[in-house]
Formats: structure tokens, C-alpha cells, sequence
């Protein structure tokens, strides 16, 4: 016939009496198919088996003959060849060949109108796997959906639950891809992405990581296969993270074939490599690795080196093996008919066959369907007309590909060589991102520490409060408010103890009561805040209150006042905090933050978990809260600016207030920018919020207890005098029971208090003169006969002058009025010109005899002198003895203590 090859090269003539079986073979003889001759290089296999099958007499008494046609892979010949072998041919009995997809598929569509069965050994696309459109095609190769269970069995062994595919644009590869889709989809296996592609890659590739696809399934041919890990080069989607998985069928070393293009791409043969390093690719095994004795009586290794030895110069094709079991197939289906022919009653011989014998048809094709033996591929079996081969598994490693595994569809086995496989992490990869929610805690040695920092603050405190109580009866301690003292080591000892709250987190308590926690902290921080500082002011209002006192009168303000203030601002705290609970509590939120990779080098990606105590309105109640602490913290700095002027150390405490307000204020407004800004690193923030507290709550307790304490113990009168006016020592307290009662001397009373001092100086210098005129006058009254029985209207006038305080007293009164009222006690004693009447009198009766004055003059000046003297800032009043004035003459007498007079000061 035309186009027809004849017999098999080498095949030995059977005798002339044997009738021949004519099979017909179509495949591309004169050119290559996929960069290797497929038909040539089936021919010494095909040669072997039919050389085998006529030896063991088979199908005596007949022989098989094989006739050849070239399709040359194309239709039009491919169709040309096919009916030139029926036109003009022998009848043949079945059609063995078939490569090329386009061609296979128009001839297997139309055999079932010629009762022909196909066998194929090299056409796998699975458009032929149609039984309703290709009822009598049979191929001895899988198909190349046939390594989509083999892929189900290896997605399960390693635990991958989520995969990817990127296909080609290609109807073979996209056939491949939709059987894949239904195979995964009954097993429970998420197709995360499914990305597809013409030309370039990258797109798909650059989408594919986007939705952190670790596992890969592709789809491409060779060419396309180098730009496809050119892009996962770029995108870093190669190494321990990911997995491809491509086919298995591209030709030996093809990325030295595709290095050309790939440079072109700017992509380098190591970025290639690196790349490609670790894929897996899939495909039908070409022999079996079995040690086992096949149909023809070989075991697979005997046949590969007599199909070797045979080819002598022919090129190597992939599909030998599957032609040498596909004549065998044929030789078993013809023996099986002829069985099934020989047992009927009809007595049909199989050399009768012809196109329009559709029985003969039927049972050829049963026969076929009951094929089951082990040939040098594996165990051939069909089911639908698709053999259900063995699938390799092959890993490229260090430049090369090395067979890691297998699947045998028959037994739906998989097996790994041990040992083989290489991942390039320490274990296989995930199937996608592991996310590990890990709640961002505190770490236990910064809570540890900031908890003994805690703890000597609270020990400071409970030694400044041993201390008050102590010495609370000490004038020191008593003029600075003991029970307010009290009150600002509470506070600061609630301040301390809110820390322990802040550091307590998920790690060591419940959702419910980290839940719980959130309010009993900002309570406990508010109250103590306000405890302290609040004490603090209302103390120091008292100072204000007594000090700016414009009215000179005394002022006592007890203790129990300055609770009724502290409770008062404790008041506004807690209308405002329940009013927070009530209406908006605090609740436990997490907060999830991006991922971030595993410390540790593990293939996992840790998902930050913060837990925070937050509201609907957070910012509003936070608004409240601050805007109140602003306003007392202003009505301090207030009372500390007023107060600056206080002499007595006792009672001024404003430097320190000062100094507490501005700590307490520049701390709290970093540490809360900071704590906002590091938010979600919980360690920083405790840490900066610790500190802040410690720090505020330390320097406010040493600020109020330090100076006292050192001053207790190096001078405690000088805290309780005034600087600028020394305090009589004796003058009795106007009230024993309250802690503090002074008497308030304001800015103007200072101005003037200066003005008199610089009068009392002239004062002074005054008294001095006139005690020399005094005593002149006292030695001229002396020196007066005592017969002498009046005195000189002029003398009079004279001693009435200088008893006269008037002319050097414009401003003090003191002297005067005991003068006055000791004149007008005694109305005898006036400096008048005697009466004529009374001249004639006894000297001794008459009570303005000299004698008399003198002894007045001697008693009543030096008490005048001594009791003026105090008014202006002279001797002290109180004096126990008489007091004498250092000028004063020796002659005056003592004065008896009937005459001591107490005068007040200023």
C-alpha cells in the first residue's frame, strides 16, 4: 500500500502458510516530533516485541503483521496516510500509534465507523480521555491527567492543604488544569489562586505571592518554564518557603537549552538555578524500576540494555517502553479474541474481519478493555480506556534531576526513596503563611525589676509617714500639717501601687479580670493623684488664706477644713469615673499588627496580639480626666506663686511645690506622648508609664519630707521663726489644739514694718539725749535746800517740757498714754503755779514740796523711761529685774515689781 513501511526491520518472515494479522501503525517516521524522533526511536522496541511474540508463537497459527504509515504529524497527511492503509491495505485488525494530538484526535473520533480499536503509546493529552467521543482509543502511556492523583497522593503525604496553579495558555496544559481543579476539589484541597498566562509570567508570578501561595502548580512547557522561575527569582519566591511542582516531561538538561533566552530576559543562569532549586516535577515513568520478569519473560533492566544495544545510532525515545507493552497489549487482546472467536458457536475466524463487522468490532475491543500484565513499564491496566501506569517523582538538586519517588495508579501507592528529597529548609514547606498569634506580653525581668523599684518607693514612703507620725508634735512637723503629710504619702503610695496593675497582662491573668483590671488601675492612679496633690494645695491654700489675711485679724483654719477640700476634690474624681463606668466602661481589645518573621528562622510569621483597655469614647473621658488634673495643677502653681513670700520655712513649702509641679508636669506629658507612641510595644510602654509614675510619686514625697527632715535634725527653731522678725519667745499661743494658728503679716505690713524700724533707730539715738537731760534735771532737783518751800514757776515749766513725750512721739502713743493716766490718777501732782494759800502751809503736809516731787521724779521717770522702751524696739518689757537703761544714773532706784509694766509689740 502506499506510504506503507512493510514488515518490521529485523523480524524474521513467517512461513508462506501463515496467515498474517495486519495491524496498522501511524507515527511520524521522517520528521521529529518534541526535539526527539519519536517514531524512529520506537522502532527497535517495537521490532524486539514482535520478534519476541513470533518466537513464543503467540498467536499460531498466525503472525502479526505490522504496517507502518508516516502522519508526519499533520492533518492533511496524517488523514491521507490513514485511508490510503484502508483503501488500499489488508483489513486491518487495530491501529497502533497515534503522537501528535491534533492528528490522533481527528483519526480516534472517526474509528468507531470502522470497528477499529486504537492503541497509543505517546499521545497524552487528555482530550482523548472523552470515552463518549473517543469510545475505541486506548493508549499504553498516561495521560497527562494521569499525574493529577499522583500529585493528590504527594499534596497529602506532605500535609498540603492549600496550593496554587499558574498555567500556560494552552489548551493541553489548561485541560490538565481543569482535571486538577475537580481532583483537589473532592479531596478538601483549597485552591487559593489560579492564574493563568500568554507570554509573560510575572504578572502571575507577582499575584501568586500576593495571595501567599506557597505551593505551586504549573503548567508550561520548557520555554516558558525558565521565565517562570526568572520571575520567582525576581519576587523571591523560591528557597525554603515555597514549593514548585511542574511537569517532569522536558527534555534532559533543557535549562542549558533555554540559557539563551533566559539571559535575554536579564535573568543569569545562577539566578535560574537558584530558582529552580528544589522543584519537583512529575511524570509518567518511561520503565519500571521493579526487579520482576515482565510478559515477555525480561525484567525491565535486560530490556533497556537489549533496546540499547539494538537502536545502534537511532536517537533514544522516552515512549520505547510503552511501544514495546503496546505490542504485547495488541498480541494479548488478538489471542483473547481469538479465544472469545474459537469458544463462540459461530466459528468465526479473525482473519475475516472487516470494516462493517461490528461484532468482531465489539469483542476486539472487550478483549482490550481485559488487559492485565506486568511489562517493562509496570502493570498495564485500562480503565476507560486510560492505562493507570506508574508516576515518578523528580527533584532537581545541585544542577540536575534526581528520582525521589513514585505512584503506582493501580494500587493508588505512593512511595518516597529514603532519603532522596531535599528541602531547603530543615522541613518540608507550609502550604501557606503559619501565622502564630503570639499576644505581645511584658517580659518578666522588666516587671520584676520595675516591681523592687516599686517596692523601695513604697518602703521610702512607709519611713516618711514612721516619720511624721513620729515627730508630729514637733513645732516643726506640727506647723506643716501632719494629716496632710499623711495624705500625700496615701496618695503616693496608690500612685506605686497602680503599677503593680499596669504590669499584669494576658501572660498572667484572665481575659476577665485583665478585663476588671482596666478600671481598678485608673481609678487607683486617679485617686492616688489626686490624694497627693490635692493634700498638698489645700495645705498650702491655708498659708494662702492666713498670709494674704489684708484685715491683721487672727485666723484659724483647722485640719478638718483641709479634709472637707481633699474630700471635695476626691468627690469630682469619682462623679467622674463612674460616670465613665456607667456610661462607657473599659473593655479589653487586641489589637492585631502585620506580620513579622519568626525570630527563631522558623517557616512561621508571628502575628503580634497587644491587649489593650479602651472604650467607644476614649478620647472624651481622656479629655475629662486630663483637663481636671490641669486645672488643680494650675490652682497650685496659683498657690505656690502666692505663697513665695511666706518667712517661714515651716509654713513655705511653694519652692517645693514649684519644683513637684514642674517634675510632675513635663514627666506626665512625655511619658504620655512616648507610651501613645510606642503603643504597640507593651515592654517600652510599661516601662515609660513605671518610670513616669516612680519618678513623679519619689520626687514629690522627698520634695515635701526631705528638707524637713534635714532641717529636724540640724536646726529646728530657725524653720519656725521668721527671717525678717524675730518672734517673742515667750508670747503665749493663742490656741494649743489646732496644728497651726499664726499671724499673718502681709506685703504692705512688711513695707511699713521697715519704716518703723528705721524710726525706732532715730528713736533711740533720741532717748539717749534726753536720759542726759533727765539726769541733769535729777541732780539739780538734789541739789535743792529742803527748807526751800516752793519752786520756780520756770523750773516747773522746765520739768513739765521734758516729761512732755509728745515733741519726739508722733507716731507711738504707749508713753504718753501711761503718762496721762497716772496724771489723771493723781491730779495733785500738776505742774501749776502754787496757790498764794497754800505757800503758808507745814512743808511736811505740803504734797508739792520738794521733797515730794523728788521722790515722784525718782519713782515715776525711770518707770516711764523702762516702759517706753519696749514700744520702740528698746528693752525688753518682760524683763524679770528692774530694768535700767544703760545710760541710765546710779542713782535710780530699783523699781518694785508693783511697777513692771508688760507692753505689746507691734
Amino acid at each position: 500500500a502506499p506510504g506503507a513501511w512493510g514488515w518490521a526491520r529485523g523480524a524474521p518472515r513467517p512461513p508462506p502458510s501463515s496467515p498474517p494479522l495486519s495491524i496498522m501503525g501511524l507515527m511520524p517516521l521522517t520528521k521529529e516530533v518534541a526535539k526527539g524522533s519519536i517514531g524512529r526511536g520506537v522502532l527497535p522496541a517495537v521490532e524486539l516485541a514482535i520478534e519476541q511474540i513470533r518466537n513464543e508463537s503467540l498467536l499460531r497459527p498466525y503472525f502479526l503483521d505490522l504496517r507502518l504509515y508516516d502522519t508526519e504529524c499533520d492533518n492533511a497527511k496524517g488523514l491521507k496516510a490513514f485511508y490510503d492503509a484502508i483503501k488500499y491495505g489488508p483489513n486491518h485488525l487495530m491501529v497502533f500509534g497515534g503522537v501528535c494530538p491534533s492528528v490522533t484526535s481527528i483519526i480516534a473520533e472517526s474509528l468507531q465507523g470502522w470497528n477499529l480499536v486504537q492503541l497509543s503509546f505517546a499521545a497524552t493529552t487528555p482530550v482523548l480521555a472523552d470515552k463518549k467521543k473517543y469510545p475505541y482509543f486506548f493508549r499504553t502511556v498516561p495521560s497527562d491527567n494521569a499525574v493529577n492523583p499522583a500529585i493528590l497522593k504527594l499534596l497529602k503525604h506532605y500535609r498540603w492543604r492549600r496550593v496554587g496553579t499558574l498555567t500556560q495558555d494552552v489548551q493541553r496544559f489548561s485541560e490538565v488544569r481543569n482535571d486538577l481543579t475537580g481532583v483537589l476539589y473532592g479531596e478538601d484541597i483549597e485552591i487559593s489562586d489560579t492564574e493563568s498566562f500568554s507570554n509573560d509570567p510575572c504578572t502571575s508570578v507577582k499575584k501568586l505571592k500576593g495571595n501567599d501561595v506557597r505551593i505551586i502548580l504549573g503548567q508550561f512547557d520548557q520555554n516558558m518554564a525558565a521565565k517562570v522561575f526568572c520571575c520567582a527569582y525576581e519576587e523571591n519566591m523560591f528557597g525554603s518557603k515555597y514549593q514548585w511542582i511542574i511537569p517532569g516531561w522536558y527534555e534532559p538538561s533543557w535549562w542549558e537549552q533555554v540559557r539563551t533566552e533566559a539571559n535575554s530576559s536579564h535573568c543569569l543562569q545562577k539566578n535560574l538555578l537558584a530558582a529552580m532549586e528544589g522543584y519537583i516535577g512529575v511524570d509518567f515513568e518511561p520503565l519500571s524500576s521493579k526487579q520482576i520478569k515482565t510478559i515477555s519473560g525480561k525484567t525491565p533492566q535486560q530490556y533497556e540494555r537489549e533496546y540499547n544495544s539494538k537502536r545502534s545510532g537511532v536517537g533514544p525515545s522516552k515512549f520505547h517502553g510503552y511501544a514495546y507493552d503496546g505490542i504485547w497489549v495488541i498480541a494479548k487482546t488478538l489471542q483473547r479474541a481469538m479465544e472469545t472467536l474459537h469458544a463462540s458457536s459461530r466459528h468465526q475466524r479473525i482473519q475475516d474481519f472487516n470494516y462493517t463487522d461490528h461484532t468482531l468490532g465489539r469483542i476486539i475491543l472487550s478483549a482490550m478493555n481485559e488487559t492485565n500484565f506486568f511489562g517493562v513499564t509496570g502493570q498495564v491496566v485500562f480503565r476507560n480506556g486510560e492505562r493507570m501506569g506508574t508516576i515518578k517523582f523528580t527533584q532537581f538538586q545541585d544542577s540536575r534531576e534526581v528520582k525521589v519517588g513514585e505512584y503506582n495508579a493501580v494500587a493508588d501507592t505512593l512511595e518516597i526513596i529514603n532519603d532522596t528529597i531535599r528541602f531547603q529548609g530543615s522541613e518540608p514547606p507550609k502550604d501557606k503563611t503559619i501565622i502564630l498569634e503570639q499576644l505581645r506580653k511584658i517580659s518578666l525581668p522588666l516587671y520584676s525589676i520595675l516591681s523592687a523599684l516599686t517596692i523601695l518607693g513604697m518602703i521610702m514612703a512607709s519611713a516618711f509617714l514612721f516619720f511624721n507620725i513620729k515627730n508630729r508634735n514637733q513645732k516643726l512637723i506640727k506647723m506643716s500639717s501632719p494629716y496632710m503629710n499623711n495624705l500625700i504619702i496615701l496618695g503616693g503610695m496608690l500612685s506605686y501601687a497602680s503599677i503593680f496593675l499596669f504590669g499584669l497582662d494576658g501572660s498572667f491573668v484572665s481575659e476577665k479580670t485583665f478585663e476588671t483590671l482596666c478600671t481598678v488601675r485608673t481609678w487607683i492612679l486617679t485617686v492616688g493623684y489626686t490624694t497627693a496633690f490635692g493634700a498638698m494645695f489645700a495645705k498650702t491654700w491655708r498659708v494662702h488664706a492666713i498670709f494674704k489675711n489684708v484685715k491683721m485679724k487672727k485666723k484659724i483654719i483647722k485640719d478638718q477644713k483641709l479634709l472637707v477640700i481633699v474630700g471635695g476634690m476626691l468627690l469630682i474624681d469619682l462623679c467622674i469615673l463612674i460616670c465613665w463606668q456607667a456610661v462607657d466602661p473599659l473593655r479589653r481589645t487586641v489589637e492585631r499588627y502585620s506580620m513579622e518573621p519568626d525570630p527563631a528562622g522558623r517557616d512561621i510569621s508571628i502575628r503580634p496580639l497587644l491587649e489593650h483597655c479602651e472604650n467607644t469614647h476614649m478620647t472624651i473621658w481622656l479629655g475629662i480626666v486630663y483637663a481636671y488634673k490641669g486645672l488643680l495643677m494650675l490652682f497650685g502653681c496659683f498657690l505656690a506663686w502666692e505663697t513665695r513670700n511666706v518667712s517661714i520655712p515651716a509654713l513655705n513649702d511653694s519652692k517645693y511645690i514649684g519644683m513637684s509641679v514642674y517634675n510632675v508636669g513635663i514627666m506626665c506629658i512625655i511619658g504620655a506622648a512616648v507610651s501613645f507612641l510606642t503603643r504597640d510595644q507593651p515592654n517600652v510602654q510599661f516601662c515609660i508609664v513605671a518610670l513616669v509614675i516612680i519618678f513623679c510619686s519619689t520626687i514629690t514625697l522627698c520634695l515635701v519630707f526631705v528638707p524637713k527632715l534635714i532641717t529636724l535634725r540640724t536646726n529646728p527653731d530657725a524653720a519656725t521663726q521668721n527671717k525678717r522678725l524675730q518672734i517673742t519667745r515667750n508670747q503665749k499661743k493663742e490656741d494649743s489644739k489646732t496644728s497651726t494658728s499664726v499671724t499673718s503679716v502681709n506685703q504692705a505690713s512688711t513695707s511699713r514694718l521697715e519704716g518703723l524700724q528705721s524710726e525706732n533707730h532715730r528713736l533711740r539715738m533720741k532717748i539717749t539725749e534726753l536720759d542726759k537731760d533727765l539726769e541733769e534735771v535729777t541732780m539739780k532737783l538734789q541739789d535743792t535746800p529742803e527748807k526751800t518751800t516752793y519752786i520756780k514757776q520756770n523750773h516747773y515749766q522746765e520739768l513739765n517740757d521734758i516729761l512732755n513725750l509728745g515733741n519726739f512721739t508722733e507716731s507711738t502713743d504707749g508713753g504718753k498714754a501711761i503718762l496721762k493716766n497716772h496724771l489723771d490718777q493723781n491730779p495733785q501732782l500738776q505742774w501749776n503755779t502754787t496757790e498764794p494759800s497754800r505757800t503758808c502751809k507745814d512743808p511736811i503736809e505740803d504734797i508739792n514740796s520738794p521733797e515730794h516731787i523728788q521722790r515722784r521724779l525718782s519713782l515715776q521717770l525711770p518707770i516711764l523711761h523702762h516702759a517706753y522702751l519696749p514700744s520702740i524696739g528698746g528693752v525688753d518689757a518682760s524683763c524679770v529685774s528692774p530694768c535700767v537703761s544703760p545710760t541710765a544714773s546710779p542713782r535710780h532706784r530699783h523699781v518694785p515689781p508693783s511697777f513692771r509694766v508688760m507692753v505689746s509689740g507691734l
